[in-house]
């Protein structure tokens, strides 16, 4: 790298790839940091153009308040916005209560904001009603991990184990296109001899790398894997020993897998048995194999049931709990894991603690310094609350986030926000959720601001300050600082980010995700290859040493549950689970699925992505994905828009037609808003466990213009 370049991370997907920063005459330029070791300075494109979203040409420079006189955002001093801010809040809690204020978060923002965020709502508001939009992204594989392991990490491995396993099963991800530096880990498992297998609807370009690829009907991938694991019983392929001495519940999950024959679930699925015969062989050969799902699995009304049912299979075949093997989480936001571990949840408190749990509830308000009853309990999860907008949640406070564009059933949700009687939106561009807010705030984004970052092995990050934000701009930390002060709360809420930080390890001093043992001033050591976590500061240094600092002396957990898993009896647990149809099936009115997903050019609502030159020329705007003989039965042109209709709403995109997906389903990306959304189309059905919406899947009709 650069000497004068300022370490940092890309400010984009979970892999938080390493990269440097200079600034100069041509303005801030991106150069490569190959000493990382996730991505060892290789970027995509949005890596590379991230500096492009720095420029003020995109980026919102002062806060606008919508003017009483003419209802459109003008230009206001910060005194102002703060002030109506906090006016809209105080009012709405002293006319409904607190939890008349809602708060919704953002798997992008940093640890240490998601940390005050949550204390914001739960302090300084003392409302429940706080979500984030990461609830929209692994909520589902978290809770599976919780049931199994007892702790949900995304990789309970480093990604260098990938390429050294026997056999990978892929669920529901396409690497290529989500996360391409991580793909050369996929390459060099195959050139090291090791197998990959992708389930996957579609032929992506990821698919296209594996040794099997096996389609299945979108809404069956729990079929699937109960498939795959009767097959593994029938054929005395299971670890008895494992099972024996490190697991408990296997003869509840075993008897509901072999209610899954291959015929049968061949008929659910449409993957032929030999195909089936053909993955269990190529798993079970393997000495050691992994399974990582994404998505696809995840993003369904029984996502915590498909999750558990691959990780079901991880465990029977012993291939949990050791080196080079286990199931793993591909986390997709920039922050999603370190995000929900901090309070942003509804459901959570710092460290991973239970809002529930008393005597979490009682360290955390140690920490705070307030009286442990007076924190509220769980709110409603992410789509809950948004629905709720404008009946019991009277005003929103939204940070990070896109929903009008990146929620299920997105016109629903667009008509909840109008219908708030305040909202008020910090976010670096103007989003379109921005542009129904009653007063925006315009915040520092990763390039302008110091803090913390926790990537999906579970690796804490430093993400360094390299550029100086606009006169106009002020941090998250900044809001909440102002908010909260003028909401009675004076002290409390720092905007020093390492200050934060510090708060933050002691309230997750003991807690499942334990950053005790973190500081900055560890995370800038050598490389700046971050620590795993749990990381505790416990003392392992001789007791004559006791009085210097020791809070280094824990190297981190690259790999957990070697020795044991995370439950009280250290044992990983079957959950047994059964095939159950999506929420929403195709019949004669809307005969074919839609499933949706994301493009190489653009990212998650495309609020930034979109306002990038490079970017917006290879993926200019939303399409169709439809097979051949789909397009034919409904005399559909490539190039010619279709309009795409379900029971929520439609959407209208050119055709693209392609052999590389099921003739019974439909493809549509999600970064657009307008009539290509594609999310006016999808099911807002929950998960029972996670409360998921089932994004994956949804029936539809398709009409010619």
């Amino acid at each position: 790298m650069h000497s004068k370049a300022t370490p940092t991370h890309c400010p984009y997907c979970a892999l938080q790839c390493g990269m440097g920063l200079t600034s100069g005459p041509g303005g801030v330029e991106v150069v490569e940091r190959p000493e990382f070791p996730v991505n060892g300075g290789a970027l995509c494109g949005k890596g590379r153009t991230a500096p492009a979203v720095l420029s003020s040409r995109v980026r919102l420079t002062e806060p606008l308040i919508r003017s009483h006189a003419t209802g459109r955002l003008e230009p206001a001093t910060w005194e102002e916005a703060i002030g109506r801010v906090a006016d809209g809040l105080s009012r709405t809690r002293t006319e409904h209560g607190p939890d008349a204020c809602g708060v919704f978060g953002g798997g992008g923002l940093t640890n240490e904001k998601a940390y005050a965020l949550g204390k914001f709502a739960r302090v300084a508001l003392g409302t429940s009603q706080i979500d984030y939009n990461g609830r929209f992204c692994m909520s589902s594989a978290a809770a599976a991990g919780q049931r199994a392991f007892g702790l949900d990490r995304g990789l309970p491995f480093p990604l260098a184990d990938v390429p050294r396993t026997g056999c990978v099963i892929l669920v529901g991800s396409n690497l290529a296109e989500t996360m391409p530096p991580a793909l050369r880990y996929l390459t060099e498992l195959k050139e090291n001899g090791g197998k990959l297998i992708v389930v996957d609807p579609r032929r992506t370009r990821t698919a296209e790398q594996a040794d099997l690829h096996l389609a299945p009907r979108p809404g069956t991938d729990l079929a699937l894997a109960l498939g795959l694991l009767h097959l593994v019983v029938a054929e005395g392929r299971t670890d008895e020993a494992f099972i024996a001495e490190r697991t408990s519940g296997w003869e509840e999950a075993r008897a509901a897998a072999m209610a899954h024959w291959p015929e049968y679930v061949e008929r659910i699925s449409g993957v032929a048995v030999p195909q089936l015969r053909d993955a269990v062989e190529m798993f079970c050969d393997a000495e050691s194999a992994m399974v990582l799902t994404a998505r696809g699995p995840e993003q369904q009304s029984k996502g915590t049931d498909t999750v558990g049912a691959w990780i079901n299979l991880c465990l029977a075949t012993g291939n949990a709990g050791r080196p080079l093997a286990g199931y793993g989480c591909l986390t997709g936001q920039g922050n999603g894991q370190g995000g929900r571990e901090h309070g942003q949840k509804a459901d959570q408190l710092p460290g991973y603690r239970k809002l529930t749990d008393p005597a979490a509830r009682a360290h955390v308000a140690g920490v705070w310094g307030v009286d442990p009853d007076s924190l509220p309990g769980p709110g409603r999860s992410a789509y809950e609350l948004l629905d709720a907008l404008g009946g019991d949640i009277k005003s929103l406070l939204l940070m990070g986030s896109n929903p009008v564009v990146s929620a299920p059933r997105a016109a629903h949700v667009e008509e909840r926000l109008r219908s708030l009687d305040f909202l008020a939106v910090a976010d670096v561009v103007l989003s379109e959720t921005a542009q129904l807010a009653d007063v925006v705030l315009p915040v520092t984004q990763w390039a302008e601001e110091t803090g913390t970052v926790t990537n999906l092995e579970g690796r804490v990050l430093l993400r360094r300050q390299a550029v100086t934000a606009p006169d106009g701009v002020r941090s998250d930390l900044d809001v909440l600082h102002g908010l909260a002060a003028r909401l009675g709360h004076e002290k409390g809420f720092p905007t020093d980010p390492e200050e934060i930080f510090d708060e933050l390890r002691r309230a997750s001093a003991g807690g499942p995700a334990d950053y005790s043992g973190i500081s900055y001033a560890r995370l800038k050591e050598g490389n700046g290859e971050g620590v795993f976590w749990p990381c505790p500061a416990e003392d392992l240094a001789p007791a004559e040493e006791e009085e210097e600092e020791t809070d280094a002396a824990h190297p981190g957990t690259p790999r957990l549950f070697l020795d044991r898993f995370a439950t009280e009896d250290g044992l990983a647990r079957f959950v047994p689970v059964v095939h159950r149809a999506a929420a929403e099936e195709a019949d004669a009115e809307y005969p074919v699925l839609l499933t949706t997903g994301r493009v190489l050019a653009q990212y998650q609502s495309g609020a930034q992505t979109r306002r990038v030159d490079e970017l917006n020329s290879a993926a200019p705007g939303p399409f169709v994905e439809l097979h051949p003989r789909l397009a034919a039965r409904l005399r559909i042109e490539e190039g010619e828009p279709v309009t795409v209709v379900s029971r929520r709403g439609r959407a209208v995109a050119p055709a693209r037609i392609t052999g590389a997906i099921r003739s019974d389903t439909v493809f549509m990306p999600f970064h657009w808003p307008g009539e290509g959304r594609a999310n006016s189309l999808t099911n807002p059905a929950l998960d029972p466990v996670s409360r998921m919406p089932e994004f994956k899947v949804c029936a539809v009709r398709l009409e010619r213009e």
